[in-house]
């Protein structure tokens, strides 16, 4: 085989023509439109039912890629893929095409191969961004470009827009690799690495979870009182029942009750939607994880979600040691320190602060050290000021233990410290990745605490827990002494890959 043009190896691209010759987007749409309704007078079809294939192209890489230059195999393969590069000659055409993954291949359309028609009809109707189904021999060409030399072709899709800048260095914008995530993924490496990064930071869970014997359940996205969390929610309105609904902000209470009805160990993987600010570490809609374990405390679950992060990082990573997209190493390994609220803010503060610190004086800590707090009760006070003193300098994985009671109605009481409440946050990389518990069981308790949660939603405070009565009936059938849990699957990926919380959704919400 004798290549009549050489082709360029199907990384290496040419430089794009000059801006001011490209025809805008409407005119490259009319053009295709053009192809589209030629193909269907002829009889043929822009978009196949499907096509034949007998190898993936990562499949025919996988078995071909060793060929030597200028190589032939006699071994026929048919592949379909979309065209990232084309080059046409006289009487032999060079394309790229991608699939899914990012593998790439090239193949060759000549004229001694597939006749003139055929290659004429190549030239004139395929366009970047289309897929295309190739058939022909696997070869290498002259430089060693691992290609399949084509006998038929045909198109799989019409591409009627056309794909951005593809040559090297180009990149999307921001704004259109969120908005247009598709492009994105068509695009750029780390996109698709992202989503298959997810994919097995997902699968690790569920088998970290079954090796403890959890069972994964599913809980209402629709409620009729929202509760589980400190959070504002997002209201709509039920035809059907003529009532107001809630997207749920979290899925604890009705995990709480699969563990009252003996589900003794719980987790649940899906949707939370809070009707609050969107930044670099939140999203109006995010996923979690929420898991909880009968006879358990949050020691535990510290100990459960230490496996859980770790176990993520060894599946996708092969290593505690993971390697974010800007190439820095982060180490998610060994065992992660523990921190009192309390002790570290009084550390870094410098004035000592305890669960019997009053308001007052907490109040003027906070106005020294510009710290603004609405609505301020002593929980609040010193989560804001632990925030203004202590969160910044977390970068390693540390358990911030033991908060107010105030601010955690839903969590049992500590059993040795007075005024403080057995709950952690989990911090990675300076925010917080996830909670834990010991569970609030005593449903009197509980609803002394939904009455100070109603008392503040009526001060306006609008993130206040409201009582449900349907919940506090569970609990009066006795649930266990119980650990929880919770951690954001989004940003466990934020942990993992050192990207921001858009990347890591492959569809964020954007205005």
């Amino acid at each position: 085989m004798s290549d009549e043009i050489t082709p360029e190896p199907a990384s290496v691209e040419p430089a794009p023509e000059p801006a001011s010759v490209e025809p805008d987007v409407a005119e490259q749409q009319a053009v295709r439109m053009a192809k589209r309704e030629r193909l269907l007078a002829e009889g043929d079809q822009a978009y196949p039912v499907g096509v034949r294939i007998t190898h993936t192209i990562p499949q025919v890489r996988a078995e071909w890629g060793h060929l030597d230059a200028d190589a032939t195999t006699d071994a026929t393969v048919a592949i379909a893929g979309r065209v990232v590069f084309q080059r046409n000659g006289g009487k032999l055409c060079f394309a790229t095409l991608q699939s899914g993954d990012g593998s790439r291949i090239q193949v060759m359309i000549s004229l001694a191969e597939v006749g003139e028609e055929s290659l004429e009809r190549w030239k004139e109707l395929v366009d970047l961004g289309d897929h295309v189904q190739v058939e022909g021999e696997v070869i290498s060409s002259k430089r060693g470009e691992l290609s399949v030399l084509a006998d038929s072709w045909q198109i799989a899709a019409k591409a009627l827009l056309p794909l951005p800048n593809l040559y090297e260095g180009a990149e999307l914008s921001d704004e259109t690799r969120v908005r247009q995530r598709y492009l994105d993924l068509i695009t750029r490496e780390q996109a698709r690495t992202t989503v298959r990064t997810r994919a097995a930071v997902n699968a690790s869970l569920r088998s970290t979870f079954a090796s403890h014997e959890y069972l994964e359940v599913e809980t209402p996205m629709l409620q009729t009182i929202h509760g589980g969390a400190s959070a504002r929610p997002f209201s709509t309105h039920s035809n059907a029942f003529d009532t107001e609904l809630f997207l749920r902000i979290a899925p604890e209470l009705f995990l709480k009750r699969a563990v009252v009805g003996g589900i003794e160990r719980v987790f649940e993987i899906n949707r939370n939607f809070r009707n609050e600010g969107a930044d670099s570490t939140h999203s109006p809609e995010f996923a979690m994880l929420e898991a909880y374990q009968a006879y358990g405390d949050y020691h535990q679950m510290a100990d459960l979600t230490q496996e859980l992060v770790q176990n993520a990082a060894l599946a996708v990573a092969g290593s505690h040691v993971v390697t974010w997209a800007d190439g820095t190493q982060f180490d998610l390994g060994g065992e992660w320190d523990r921190m009192s609220m309390y002790a570290s803010l009084s550390e870094r503060s410098g004035v000592e602060v305890t669960p019997q610190t009053s308001v007052a004086d907490l109040q003027k800590l906070a106005d020294a050290s510009g710290v603004e707090v609405p609505l301020a009760t002593h929980g609040k006070l010193v989560e804001e000021l632990w925030e203004h003193f202590v969160k910044g300098e977390l970068e390693n994985p540390v358990f911030v233990m033991d908060f107010p009671v105030d601010t955690s109605p839903l969590v049992r009481e500590h059993r040795s410290i007075p005024g403080v409440v057995e709950k952690w946050d989990l911090y990675v990389r300076g925010f917080e990745l996830a909670t834990g518990y010991s569970e609030l069981v005593d449903p009197v308790v509980q609803r002394e605490r939904f009455v100070e949660q109603a008392k503040q939603g009526a001060r306006g405070d609008h993130e206040a827990m409201r009582l449900d009565e349907e919940f506090l009936r569970a609990l009066e059938h006795g649930m266990p002494p119980s650990g929880g849990m919770g951690m954001g699957i989004d940003r466990l990926l934020m942990a993992i890959t050192g990207l921001g919380i858009r990347e890591t959704i492959l569809f964020p919400l954007v205005k």
